[in-house]
């Protein structure tokens, strides 16, 4: 981004996208009024970069890192964004899962200063206008929540903003999709958690939370000022509950740009895991069955989209289905239970109650166990147990946020599968190694699909998000799987090559745009170098 001629000194120090810090030549010093407030050295990016390394590795605590790192964004955006894609693998944890669910709760407690739109259903009838405030008039992806399901954690209300923010610095870290493009937003219609509404430090609305017509409404007001101002715009859903996360997503699907991330980007990532692990048990889509520990609107979605993967490979949808129970809190989904939501129905079965999973898998005979239920430690001995005596290679996916959140870990899948365990997580796990063998556990997360789709969208313009969307997502992130991660366990891609991966997938994705006549721009001759093309990079402007 080029200097406003019109903006210097101190006044341009202070902002976070033009803000250039020591990396400022004196011959910019002298042209801006500089000199005198920055030291006198003049180090690049480069050196830049190295000195928030060295901060950060010093800090003992993630939460604090956290913090530094969100100082330097609101300080100086291009260094931030340079910090971030230097090294992935370490940063994603810390700007988001999962360093953010603490960052979260503790929200009211940390906030630094504003970032993102809050809009209260106090508003109503005025959200345009707040919309409006925002400086940036040409936004192209908003994440929004409202915070009533904050990862595996619950009700955070406003805290929940922590999500949309974390989201947004992923879209640009691992896609290049440029910042100023991207806002958070979180509609805060109250929250019903007892300890924040007596907190004096708590930043939201002091109510419990609005429910029905009245709650849609306001939904419905947020989409229209969207609409309004800013008519490219992609909106992602993130951290509903389930009854209102499945009516939104079908409410909108079919007349705008949107996704819900936690029913569909889960789904993405959930499949492209399942596809690299058929390359290790040598196995075809259609002859897997699948058991799903939680029933909400994670679970059906993933349910969902593998349904749909089988039925492109010529099965029936509703014997698709079949291969994909489901397992709640009041046990397995079957037809004679008469507390089903209308989403699980789909996926409810013929078959004899049980609250115990581990009977369940022994009963159903599963190939793969997927964890969406945010209880940790389901997957017990005894399940992976029973897992590993009905499969060679066991397919055991704990998708839980955050760490604390996930169904098992790492080593416990490994150890009492007797290293058979082809293991992805929700959350990451360092390396296990057992009796000579070292095992590198995949991150099951959906980092590797909606910054992706997010660049996909960008660059086509996209009119809508559909399922196939995703699965020809999952199919690019798989097929990024080489032989050597296999060997060692691995299903999805290195998280430090995860800019790569998603121009690859951005590519494929946007190929599947322009080929179903979703595109807004004409049809490049080169759709890889168009997508690579619009991707930001972190280097400052002369």
């Amino acid at each position: 981004m080029a200097i406003n001629q019109g903006m210097k000194g101190y006044e341009l120090l202070h902002d976070a996208r033009l803000n250039k810090g020591t990396a400022f030549t004196e011959t910019e010093r002298r042209a801006y009024g500089l000199e005198g407030l920055l030291p006198p050295a003049v180090l690049p990016i480069e050196l830049q970069v190295a000195r928030r390394h060295d901060e950060i590795a010093n800090l003992h605590d993630d939460l604090q890192k956290y913090l530094v790192l969100s100082d330097l964004q609101a300080r100086n955006e291009t260094l931030y964004y340079a910090v971030l894609m230097s090294d992935p693998a370490t940063y994603m944890p810390l700007v988001y899962t999962p360093t953010v669910g603490e960052a979260c709760q503790k929200f009211g407690h940390i906030f630094r200063g504003p970032r993102g739109i809050y809009l209260p259903i106090t508003a109503r009838g005025r959200l345009k206008e707040l919309l409006s405030n925002w400086p940036e008039k040409d936004v192209r992806f908003i994440v929004v929540t409202d915070g009533e399901r904050i990862l595996g954690l619950g009700d955070l209300g406003a805290g929940g903003m922590g999500i949309p923010i974390g989201k947004l610095a992923l879209y640009t870290a691992c896609s290049g999709v440029p910042p100023r493009l991207c806002l958070p937003v979180v509609l805060d219609v109250g929250t019903n958690n007892h300890n924040l509404l007596e907190d004096p430090l708590y930043l939201g609305l002091r109510q419990h939370r609005v429910r029905g017509g009245e709650y849609f409404g306001f939904v419905d007001e947020f989409v229209e000022a969207v609409q309004a101002l800013y008519p490219k715009c992609c909106i992602q859903w993130e951290d509903f509950a389930n009854i209102n996360a499945v009516p939104i997503l079908a409410r909108y699907r079919g007349k705008i740009c949107t996704f819900n991330d936690d029913i569909q980007g889960t789904a993405g990532v959930a499949l492209a895991g399942i596809l690299a692990a058929l390359r290790i048990s040598k196995s075809k889509l259609a002859e897997q069955r699948f058991l799903f520990l939680g029933g909400g609107s994670a679970a059906t979605g993933i349910a969902q989209l593998i349904s749909q993967s089988m039925a492109l490979e010529g099965m029936n949808i509703g014997e698709a289905r079949s291969r994909n129970a489901l397992f709640d809190i009041n046990g397995l989904l079957v037809k004679a239970r008469t507390d089903l939501a209308e989403f699980q129905k789909p996926f409810a079965i013929e078959h004899v109650p049980t609250t115990s999973f581990a009977e369940a898998v022994r009963a159903l005979r599963p190939t793969g166990i997927i964890g969406v239920s945010t209880v940790p430690k389901l997957f017990n001995q005894q399940v992976i147990e029973a897992m590993a005596e009905i499969n060679e290679r066991p397919m055991i996916f704990p998708f839980s946020n955050p760490t604390s959140r996930s169904e098992c870990t790492a080593e416990e899948a490994y150890r009492w599968s007797d290293g058979r365990a082809i293991f992805a997580s929700g959350s990451p796990f360092p390396p296990v190694n057992i009796g000579g063998r070292r095992f590198v556990p995949g991150q099951g997360n959906n980092v590797y699909i909606f910054p992706a789709m997010g660049m996909a969208v960008l660059a086509t313009e996209a009119t809508r998000v559909t399922d196939e969307m995703f699965i020809v997502a999952a199919k690019a992130v798989a097929q990024q799987v080489t032989e050597e991660h296999l060997a060692a366990g691995l299903i999805y891609p290195p998280q430090s090559q995860i800019l790569k991966a998603s121009l690859h997938v951005a590519g494929c994705v946007a190929t599947y745009i322009f080929d179903k006549g979703l595109a807004r721009v004409p049809l490049p001759t080169d759709i890889g170098a168009f997508i690579r093309a619009r991707a930001y990079h972190p280097v400052y402007s002369e």
